[in-house]
């Protein structure tokens, strides 16, 4: 497998907006649900921080090549607050412009011709893209009924050709959460076959019901052998201000440091300043970020139950994964939706060919919008 762009096929989220951008063209009104990207406010004193910041001159040169010396501080201090897990900024520490291309860039750093990825069988793209870029083979780890992993399915020869294994959850677009216990397992199985392990965090503060998110790194000993990603994104209502932190492994942070400064030059300095800020004061801006979900969560769940649907309220993320009704294949259910009702949802083959025959609703409107698309996607299926 060569390592070129024509390996890669087409990526369903360019054709999702293809067809959405169609419809609005012919002047369609659409409720979106499906991308994931958060509607809220900046919290104020993170706008703050970047006004600030913005009129600073030393903002005129390069950042820091890992990362600001502020933003380190605030992280680590986050990590011990938050998991008390202790992590030594200097080596255990690198900021990132968002966690997407953090993991695509871990991925090229460690992976090559010849080596295998182990990726959960539904899963973000650039899990699989980025071992495809790498020219190495993505092998889809299957999950068991109630969401985990099934390490069993992987075989020896897989295995031995590992060099890394993501997991993810909350999972993106599963919704399934685990416990710590599940964490360790994954953390043992890493260390028995000698895999750098990925665990990819976006969701750590989205959760509900008295569920806690934990982090890989409170596993004992797992520093060994996982990195961890946590990103601003969805916690704080900063995805379009890409940054984000992996933290753990030395070996693992070291070799990504190197491969990032030989394609570029650090994280702009204003995004990990804006970060710091985010990180510092998480105890106070996470809460009410979290309320506006659980209450979007309950509103939505209740108006798909009310059309007649069969959903669980899911303890952790940011979406509904649901089943494609009896009759609808994925992208005609897709269009279905758009034509009529003008709901746009993303169809479960997106995130790989096991998550065929499910779509993902999206928690990116307020409570009536979501009842109204709620409304829209009944309509359809009756």
């Amino acid at each position: 497998m060569t390592r070129t762009l024509s390996n890669i096929p087409p990526y369903v989220f360019y054709e999702l907006d293809a067809r959405r951008a169609k419809h609005r063209a012919a002047g369609k009104t659409l409720i979106d649900v499906g991308i994931g990207s958060p509607d809220g406010p900046i919290p104020a004193v993170v706008v703050e921080t970047m006004q600030r910041v913005a009129a600073d001159r030393a903002l005129s040169g390069y950042p820091f090549f890992q990362a600001h010396p502020a933003f380190t501080t605030a992280v680590a201090g986050y990590m011990q607050s938050r998991f008390n897990v202790t992590v030594d900024p200097s080596r255990e520490l690198l900021a990132l412009a968002g966690s997407k291309e953090g993991i695509a860039e871990l991925v090229l750093a460690h992976a090559e011709p010849g080596d295998v990825v182990l990726v959960p069988e539904v899963y973000y793209p650039v899990y699989a893209r980025s071992t495809l870029l790498a020219g190495a083979e993505p092998v889809f780890v299957p999950f068991l009924p109630d969401g985990r992993l099934d390490l069993d399915a992987i075989s020896a020869e897989q295995a031995r050709r590992a060099r890394v294994m993501i997991i993810n959850y909350p999972g993106n677009p599963t919704t399934t959460s685990v416990t710590l216990d599940e964490l360790a397992r994954y953390v043992a199985f890493a260390e028995q076959h000698d895999i750098l392990l990925l665990s990819d965090l976006a969701y750590s503060e989205l959760s509900f019901d008295g569920y806690v998110v934990p982090s890989v790194l409170q596993v004992p000993g797992a520093s060994r052998v996982a990195v961890e990603m946590h990103t601003c994104s969805k916690s704080f209502n900063m995805a379009g201000v890409r940054i984000a932190f992996v933290a753990g492994k030395q070996e693992a942070i070291a070799r990504l440091d190197a491969y990032r400064s030989n394609i570029g030059y650090g994280v702009s300095t204003l995004s990990q300043l804006a970060g710091a800020t985010a990180f510092t004061h998480a105890a106070e801006l996470v809460p009410p970020i979290v309320n506006e979900y659980r209450t979007r969560r309950d509103r939505l769940v209740s108006a798909m139950r009310e059309g007649g649907w069969n959903v669980s309220s899911p303890a952790a993320t940011m979406y509904l994964w649901l089943d494609v009704p009896q009759g609808f294949g994925d992208w005609e259910w897709v269009d279905a939706l758009m034509a009529g009702p003008g709901v746009v949802v993303t169809p479960g083959i997106a995130f790989g060919d096991a998550g065929r025959g499910k779509f993902r609703v999206s928690l990116v409107q307020n409570g009536d919008t979501l009842a109204a698309a709620a409304a829209g996607i009944t309509s359809v299926r009756a």
